[in-house]
C-alpha cells in the first residue's frame, strides 16, 4: 500500500504546477526543439508580419510559432507560454509548416543576427492548460 502513495507522490510531483514571478501557475510543460524566425522577406511571404493564423505579429511583443502536433496537446492560438531559460511570457501566434514535429519557433521582431545566434536549442515550455484556468 506504501508503494502505491509513493508512486502517487512522485506522478504529483512530475505534474505538479511550476509557478513564475508573477504567481501564475502552469500545468503542462514539454521540451521541444526552438529555432528562431524573423520577420525577414527572405523567410517569409509578401507580408512579413502575417501569421498563419491571421495575427499580426509586433517585434515588440514576445511570440512563437509552433508545429502543430504541438496544437493537440493546447498550444493553440492566443496561449500564453514560458520557456526556460527566457525572461517573460511568450504568446503563440503562429503555426509552422505541417513538416515540422515537436518544434517551435521563437519570434526575433526584425533583429535576424539575434536569430541566427540563437541556432537550434533544447528549451521545456510551460503553459496552463485552459480547464484549469477556467476551473479557478
Amino acid at each position: 500500500m506504501n508503494n502505491i502513495y509513493t508512486i502517487t507522490a512522485i506522478l504529483a510531483l512530475l505534474t505538479t504546477t511550476v509557478t513564475s514571478k508573477e504567481n501564475f501557475f502552469y500545468t503542462d510543460f514539454i521540451k521541444v526543439k526552438a529555432t528562431a524566425y524573423t520577420s525577414s522577406t527572405i523567410e517569409t511571404d509578401a507580408d512579413p508580419y502575417l501569421a498563419a493564423w491571421r495575427n499580426k505579429l509586433n517585434p515588440t511583443v514576445p511570440s512563437i510559432a509552433v508545429s502543430r502536433d504541438l496544437l493537440d496537446i493546447g498550444l493553440t492560438n492566443g496561449m500564453k507560454v514560458r520557456i526556460k531559460g527566457l525572461k517573460g511570457e511568450f504568446l503563440v501566434l503562429d503555426k509552422m509548416n505541417k513538416k515540422w514535429k515537436n518544434k517551435i519557433d521563437i519570434y526575433m521582431g526584425n533583429d535576424r543576427q539575434k536569430a541566427l545566434n540563437w541556432g537550434k536549442r533544447k528549451v521545456i515550455v510551460y503553459w496552463t492548460d485552459p480547464a484549469y484556468a477556467n476551473a479557478k
